[in-house]
């Protein structure tokens, strides 16, 4: 396994994939999920620049097995998104790792307020949120992705280096 810091040709594609898979198997999302991560990485994609945003890609033999990226949405705050390991390499330490690298990519960048938005069902995914300091802040409910969803907004106040 090796993790990268850059997108390819064909990733943006497999990104979309792999949630769309994932998050179906798991949490019975429906095709609008797809489209939603689809249109969020369209959003990235155009806007890209390295001095406020970064991918991390987890390949295991070409094949990615994880990723998450700090998207800058002002000066001094970002959204993490697209975080998610593949389901065969969940407890090995991957989500730690990715997490702890995007906080630290935030922190040198000057960003003093980190966000991202998750699911009431994402159990583990919110933990390990709450063990790095993040805080629920808000929370949604309504019908999205095929299903009655609760979404919630966790933030982080971060120190720079």
């Amino acid at each position: 396994m090796r993790i990268r810091c850059e997108l390819r040709p064909g990733d943006v594609g497999e990104i979309i994939k792999f949630h769309g898979l994932t998050y179906s198997k798991e949490y019975g999302y429906d095709l609008t999920f797809e489209a939603y991560v689809a249109e969020g990485l369209a959003e990235f994609i155009r806007s890209y620049s390295p001095e406020k945003d970064c991918v991390w890609i987890v390949e295991d033999d070409d094949r990615i097995v994880g990723c998450i990226a700090v998207f800058g949405r002002s000066k001094d705050c970002a959204q993490i998104r697209w975080f998610l390991v593949h389901p065969e390499y969940r407890g090995r330490g991957l989500g730690k790792t990715l997490l702890e690298n995007a906080i630290e990519f935030c922190k040198r960048h000057g960003y003093r307020n980190v966000y991202l938005w998750t699911t009431s069902e994402l159990t583990v995914a919110k933990k390990l949120y709450t063990a790095f300091g993040f805080v629920k802040t808000e929370e949604k409910c309504h019908r999205i992705w095929g299903k009655d969803i609760v979404e919630e907004r966790y933030e982080l106040r971060v120190q720079k280096n």
